[in-house]
């Protein structure tokens, strides 16, 4: 195994995080390695807001629902889909963009910024640094547009901490990789004995790392799977340009 699947494979998410900063070499190398993922048709519509203002940090972190980790943590990258970009490209060649109105343009965008969260958090990882990826930021996406000063056609989808680790976290358990990866074709016969394993695995776990609020896996999912957890997004997604309606 060479050493870019160990720090794959040893991934685990960070909430503990020193003060000390994360220098500017490491976070332009990190940001450089996420500038060469690939993007569908080399659209390039994502972009990422840096902020390392303490301030700033604060407000994410309450926009986020409370969110301490986005406090302790020096950097915070919003990745954000920004059809604003590509609209000036399309402009510029005498055309009118319609790809952000429709399901797909905002599918690719989401698919694309995850490849970018990707290499973020490998290139971050294999520096030594402790990421946790921050989908909350979509609690409040307008508080997050007004924020960053976010254009029309663009929208922040998901963001991630970077720090120096203060204190290392255990590898939570993940379902067995046989519910993961299907070869020549789906097959999801062994779902049920596979998520009764699994919801037994995850309490051990929440044992051992004295979490008494922590629930099996599929309680989990039935108290936040049963409600649209952060209902902004469609309404502020329209209001931005981003309208899923083709």
């Amino acid at each position: 195994m060479n050493e870019t699947l160990r720090t794959q494979q040893a991934h685990r998410s960070i909430r503990d995080y020193q003060d000390t900063p994360v220098n500017d070499a490491m976070l332009d190398q990190i940001i450089a390695a996420a500038h060469r993922a690939p993007t569908s048709m080399n659209a390039q519509e994502i972009s990422l807001v840096v902020v390392r203002d303490a301030a700033t940090r604060a407000k994410i972190a309450e926009l986020s629902g409370g969110q301490a980790w986005i406090i302790k943590a020096p950097v915070f990258i919003t990745i954000v889909i920004d059809f604003h970009k590509t609209d000036l490209g399309v402009r510029k060649a005498g055309k009118t963009q319609l790809i952000h109105e429709s399901m797909e343009g905002f599918g690719v965008a989401s698919t694309d910024a995850g490849i970018v969260l990707g290499m973020l958090i490998t290139a971050a990882e294999s520096l030594g640094l402790g990421i946790v990826p921050i989908g909350s930021i979509r609690r409040n996406p307008q508080g997050m547009i007004d924020l960053l000063g976010l254009p029309p056609l663009t929208f922040p989808l998901v963001g991630l901490c970077i720090g120096h680790i203060d204190k290392n976290a255990p590898q939570k358990p993940r379902m067995d990789i046989k519910t993961f990866r299907h070869d020549e074709h789906y097959d999801a016969s062994g779902y049920p004995a596979a998520i009764d394993a699994y919801d037994e695995a995850l309490v051990y776990f929440w044992k051992e790392v004295a979490r008494s609020t922590g629930l099996p896996w599929s309680e989990a999912l039935a108290i936040r799977f049963p409600e649209v957890y952060f209902p902004q997004v469609k309404p502020v997604a329209a209001m931005q340009g981003l309208l899923n309606d083709k």
